[in-house]
């Protein structure tokens, strides 16, 4: 189940996913809207009420929500997880500590460099949430060299529901600067670790970028029926997150796509690694 502060009409294709009572409940808490437009995620394991909060990066934002929910005893809070370090994502963590009442037992779980970090989870390590939710963490470094990518699996019931919160390493229709890494790197996240993940795994970005980069995937792929698709879900809803799946992004997502023979053309590069190096300077351009 997914709830948001903004409730939104969803497509058909993706309606029945959503409303659906899991024991997985995600919450979107939107953070700086109309500038950077962030999210952070509240994720619940319903059968425990076993809690973690994703990249709570602004407090003032965050903070009411957990603290309501921690105080009606909906939830019980037992870690912060962040996807990597920059401010915008792991800066309030301190803050957040500080509001909790059991701030001095909240362990932070992130990169190494992530502000009040108390545990980094190793590539693939694999670690519960209540009875139902089984969190593995996905080393993707090429944003930052600390970047996680947290994948969730809830399996109590038929089919498992899979989610994936992948921070600024890939959002819906686009990935993130390669500010300290390289393209192979995120050639690497993308299309080798989280392609490999179940295709009906939903996908919770770090920002609501999509009309933007929806500009981007119509500039160099506008006949494609998937990028048309998604700019008309877009254009009819200010929010994008989990409403997509990694299947989605590799019928949409250019950066998802650079073994076709299309990106091959518009980039003049063969190598998969040049071709999303070509489509990062191009979209950095624009």
């Amino acid at each position: 189940m997914i709830t948001s502060k903004l409730l939104r009409p969803l497509i058909p294709s993706v309606s029945n996913r959503l409303n659906s009572t899991r024991a997985m409940h995600i919450q979107s808490i939107p953070m700086w809207v109309g500038s950077s437009n962030n999210y952070a995620y509240l994720v619940t394991d319903e059968a425990t009420k076993d809690s973690v909060i994703i990249d709570p990066a602004n407090p003032p934002e965050v903070a009411p929500t957990v603290n309501e929910q921690l105080s009606s005893k909906s939830i019980n809070l037992t870690a912060i997880l962040n996807t990597h370090h920059h401010w915008d994502h792991a800066g309030g963590n301190a803050g957040m500590l500080k509001q909790l009442p059991s701030s001095s037992s909240t362990p932070v779980i992130g990169g190494k460099d992530c502000d009040c970090v108390t545990q980094t989870p190793s590539h693939h390590s694999r670690f519960p949430l209540g009875q139902n939710i089984s969190v593995t963490a996905l080393h993707t470094p090429c944003h930052t060299q600390d970047s996680i990518c947290y994948y969730m699996e809830d399996s109590s019931k038929s089919p498992a529901e899979h989610a994936v919160f992948t921070g600024d390493t890939l959002f819906i229709g686009g990935c993130g600067k390669f500010f300290e890494g390289t393209a192979q790197e995120m050639h690497t996240a993308l299309n080798d670790t989280l392609a490999s993940l179940p295709d009906d795994t939903r996908v919770f970005p770090g920002h609501e970028y999509t009309r933007s980069n929806v500009k981007f995937l119509l500039h160099v792929d506008p006949h494609n029926e998937a990028v048309k698709r998604l700019r008309d879900f877009a254009d009819a809803n200010p929010q994008t997150q989990g409403c997509f799946t990694i299947a989605d992004e590799k019928r949409h997502n250019v950066f998802m796509r650079v073994r076709d023979e299309a990106m091959r053309e518009v980039t003049g590069c063969e190598e998969p690694s040049e071709v999303l190096a070509k489509l990062r300077e191009m979209k950095n351009a624009m």
